[in-house]
């Protein structure tokens, strides 16, 4: 296959709309093997497995229609004769093996490859697991197979009521005429075709441009009322407007009031129009817009604090600049949103990790979702998913004990894992808590010990100081190299995915009650507010949501310890280290006098410190720049940023300041 998706617009949404369905589809297989039943679902998961079937098929992708078509069977078989005996584990385990062979499939495409790997071992599979469910149910003559013959009569209806659809997709959503066919494909499930136009859909590709002008028109005859026709067709992917017209029909059918269906006073057609306001953007496209918005942030602050303009008077000035402020805030906002993605769909692909697992393992494990409608950037998100399959995969292996330990312990025999997300402040928190055994404090410190990594006494080290020596790489208590473990990887690849997007990792551990590992990690890489802070002639800029307050010290709160060389400053009776910036980066202050300066009081995770400065600048929103790739990382800099006068400050990392400290 020659050439990239994005020079076949035809491929690229196939793969989108692909990869979305599978993903939807193994959500569905893990919930049925959970609550031992599918049948709330099963009308969802026939139209997912179709429409697969019939992407694929209309893409001449034959391995995956053929496979799509398996297992259609055994959904309609299900569907139609709702069997009482049926093993969900067996069926979930042939759902997720053929989405993983798609899956593997669209990676071939994604990568510019013909998807051709034989898919007749799992068919076979599929299809003696369809024979054995009508053999333990009874039904084994029946024949529930859905070929292309019999998708008329199996679905066709000589309904009472006859309708007109007039369907409109959105703009640049391409594959308008494959999307009028999968219409029909979904259609044909419920109503009989009596016509539709352009008729050539597939033959002649110029049918979509006729398509995308005038739209594309159905006639049909079905036993459905128009609230149904109307769920039916209102699913259609990447819909703009629909236009449902009652032609002849044998009782009065009111739509709900939402529909805003129309009669005229002679009890002639009704009509009804539905509009869906969602729209699929490519992602370049908006890291684009917000480069851009950085940009123009940035600019704004140039123009604002021109040094030209000190000391003049100018109150049309101002108040315009004022607007220009409020718009380009508001825009920010704007683009941020849209780049705001929940976290469901990461969690929900830690379903299939923990199942899994568990099985492989021989273990009995639940997973806990909470807060997975909390929203981060999109870019974050990128960099969670493989920090949290490993965190997954670990809480499995190493905590979850096997169900006669955990009986022994008088502890449920199924493990526990709980998934948390929730925002505090500027920041978003994910917690992976697990009720299984904890961590050997022991066999850490000796392996610590051994490697010769202790920086400082053991007597003095704390819990979560030597927990943390697990996130090092290469560093691992197993003893045997496993299928899952024992190579010292996983941890450090957590610790360093997060610390690429701001964000640090604390784990904390009880012996024979489980383990949390909590992972603190910035709504946004992209823009926020700082507090810029002057240190002689270097501006430096502090995160708002660090700060707790900032004062005047008086010489009779300080408090010196001039043998380890340290000062501390009461605030409100408690002790708080002092840094002194100007030691810390090295630049000249314009004074040393505690006194004279100011003091900006930060905290991150519960630790707080007070940071020396000469003078407190205001606060301002600032663009994120990562520092440049040949600079080496600076401990207490997260990134720079360009200031309204076109010079660069450093944005100052609190948790590395008190680390590092």
């Amino acid at each position: 296959m020659n050439g990239s998706l994005e020079k076949d617009p035809m491929l690229e949404l196939f793969v989108f709309e692909t990869l979305e369905l599978i993903s939807q589809l193994e959500n569905i297989a893990l919930n049925s093997e959970e609550a031992n039943t599918i049948e709330s679902q099963i009308n969802e998961v026939f139209r997912i497995v179709h429409t697969i079937k019939s992407s694929a098929a209309m893409m001449n992708f034959e391995n995956i229609a053929s496979l799509s078509h398996s297992m259609e069977d055994v959904f309609y078989y299900i569907r139609e004769n709702h069997p009482e005996n049926v093993d969900y584990s067996a069926l979930a385990d042939i759902v997720l093996r053929s989405t993983d062979f798609i899956k593997n499939e669209v990676n071939q495409i994604q990568t510019g490859n013909n998807p051709n790997r034989d898919a007749s071992a799992i068919v076979q599979e599929i299809n003696e697991f369809l024979s054995f469910l009508k053999n333990e149910n009874g039904l084994s003559n029946k024949n529930t197979s859905l070929s292309k013959k019999e998708n008329n009569e199996v679905y066709g209806a000589t309904g009472e009521n006859r309708f007109k659809a007039l369907i409109f997709f959105e703009d640049d959503c391409q594959m308008e005429n494959i999307r009028a066919f999968n219409v029909l494909h979904n259609l044909e499930k419920a109503a009989d075709i009596i016509s539709y136009s352009p008729k050539d859909i597939i033959e002649n590709q110029g049918s979509a441009e006729v398509i995308r002008k005038s739209g594309f028109d159905i006639e049909f005859s079905t036993d459905l009322c128009i609230d149904d026709v109307k769920t039916i067709l209102s699913d259609t992917i990447f819909l703009k407007d629909l236009k449902l017209e009652t032609i002849s029909t044998a009782e009065i059918i009111k739509a709900d009031h939402s529909s805003k269906e129309k009669s005229d006073s002679n009890g002639e057609n009704s009509k009804s129009t539905i509009k869906q306001s969602m729209i699929s953007v490519n992602v370049s496209k908006l890291d684009r817009l917000m480069d851009l918005v950085g940009e123009l942030v940035i600019s704004q602050a140039m123009v604002i604090q021109n040094p030209e303009l000190e000391g003049l008077a100018l109150n049309s000035f101002n108040k315009a600049s004022s607007q220009l402020q409020k718009v380009t805030n508001e825009l920010q906002d704007a683009v941020m949103s849209i780049r705001m993605v929940p976290l469901s769909v990461t969690f929900q692909k830690m379903h299939r990790i923990v199942r899994d697992m568990g099985k492989r393992l021989n273990k009995e494990v639940k997973l806990e979702i909470i807060g997975e409608e909390t929203e981060v950037d999109k870019n974050i998100i990128e960099h969670l998913s493989d920090p949290l399959i490993h965190l997954a995969r670990n809480a499995v292996d190493h905590g979850i004990e096997p169900a006669q330990e955990r009986a022994n312990k008088g502890k449920p025999t199924a493990g526990k894992i709980t998934l948390e997300a929730r925002n505090e402040g500027g920041d978003v928190w994910i917690i992976v808590r697990d009720d299984g055994k904890g961590l050997d404090r022991k066999s850490i410190l000796q392996k610590a010990r051994q490697r010769g990594i202790l920086n400082k006494p053991e007597n003095e080290l704390t819990d979560r100081e030597i927990y943390s020596y697990i996130f090092l790489p290469g560093f691992s208590t197993n003893e045997e190299v496993t299928e899952f473990s024992g190579r010292g990887v996983g941890m450090d690849v957590v610790n360093k995915n997060i610390e690429e997007i701001g964000g640090t990792v604390q784990i904390d551990s009880s012996p024979g009650i489980g383990t949390t590992i909590s992972i603190k990690i910035p709504l946004t890489l992209a823009i926020m507010d700082g507090m810029k802070v002057r240190v002689g002639k270097s501006i430096y800029i502090i995160p708002i949501t660090s700060i707790k307050e900032s004062f005047k010290v008086q010489e009779s709160t300080v408090i010196r310890d001039e043998a380890n060389n340290s000062e501390m400053i009461m605030i409100r009776g408690d002790c708080c280290p002092v840094l002194r910036l100007h030691e810390f980066f090295k630049v000249k202050p314009d004074t040393t006098n505690l006194e004279e300066g100011i003091i900006v009081v930060v905290e991150n995770e519960s630790t707080v410190m007070c940071l020396f400065a000469d003078e407190l600048m205001g606060v301002q929103q600032v663009v994120v720049k990562a520092l440049p790739r040949y600079i080496k990382k600076v401990n207490g800099i997260s990134g720079c940023t360009v200031m309204g006068n076109g010079s660069v400050s450093l944005i100052i990392d609190v948790s590395g300041l008190i680390n590092s400290s």
